[in-house]
């Protein structure tokens, strides 16, 4: 199998899976960066007008002050939008794929169990 600790890509990703609609799906290289995504992204387009006023003014100074965590949750607070965060996904390639299901391993997956009710 290669090594998945190296910093070469592919290597492993955070993601986000807003459930808007349409849903939105958010990629980075970590979760610092992904939550900085989502309040640029996600938070900071949402219509002020369309959130309670006490929470705006949560939100904005969470933005204003680069709390990139404390806007995210204040805004799903306020919105009630769903949000699912995967924070250390692996990115796979031909390569990884192959190594990691060889000819041998597929036979013995369960899909092949002969012991079937």
């Amino acid at each position: 199998m290669p090594d998945r600790s190296s910093s070469g890509w592919p290597g492993r990703v955070a993601v986000a899976i807003v459930r808007s609609d349409p849903h939105q799906v958010l990629v980075a290289t970590d979760t610092d960066v992904l939550t900085h995504l989502v309040a640029l992204k996600v938070v900071a387009t949402t219509d002020s007008r369309s959130l309670p006023g006490h929470l705006v003014d949560n939100i904005q100074t969470a933005l204003l002050d680069e709390r990139w965590g404390d806007a995210v949750t204040e805004w799903v607070r306020a919105t009630g939008e769903s949000l699912d965060a995967y924070p250390d996904e692996e990115v796979w390639s031909d390569e990884s794929l192959e190594n990691a299901m060889a000819s041998f391993e597929v036979r013995m997956a369960p899909i092949f169990n002969e012991n079937q009710p």
